[in-house]
């Protein structure tokens, strides 16, 4: 899948989404390290991404807002990453594109909650 990845991932993410074979950019390597949340979210979309954070706020942005969807949104801490890598993987197995496009999904060591949006 293709994937954009929020300024706030870590980089031991961006290579096990790597080397599990999806297509990963940074925003940084966009040129938007300082773009806003609604700028990247926007930008994602845009280039049919997934777009991958640790930033809450965007949960306002999609369902407050109702800035579209397509967002993975990880609850992770260096203790927890591991187990939130491996969760992610289930997630990115279990869900085709389709859905997940149109879904905020909650990852975090535990389990993950898949939101679908209502369509537009």
């Amino acid at each position: 899948m293709k994937l954009l990845l929020d300024q706030d991932v870590y980089a031991a993410t961006a290579r096990f989404l790597q080397n599990l074979g999806h297509e990963v950019l940074s925003a940084e390597q966009l040129g938007k390290a300082m773009a806003t949340d609604e700028d990247l979210l926007r930008t994602a979309q845009a280039q049919g991404r997934l777009f991958v954070t640790r930033d809450r706020d965007f949960g306002h942005l999609v369902f407050v807002k109702g800035l579209g969807g397509g967002v993975l949104y990880l609850r992770l801490l260096p203790s927890t990453r591991e187990a939130v890598h491996q969760e992610l993987a289930e997630v990115l197995n279990r869900y085709t594109e389709a859905q997940l496009v149109n879904a905020f999904v909650v990852i975090e060591a535990e389990g993950h909650r898949f939101r679908s949006l209502p369509a537009i």
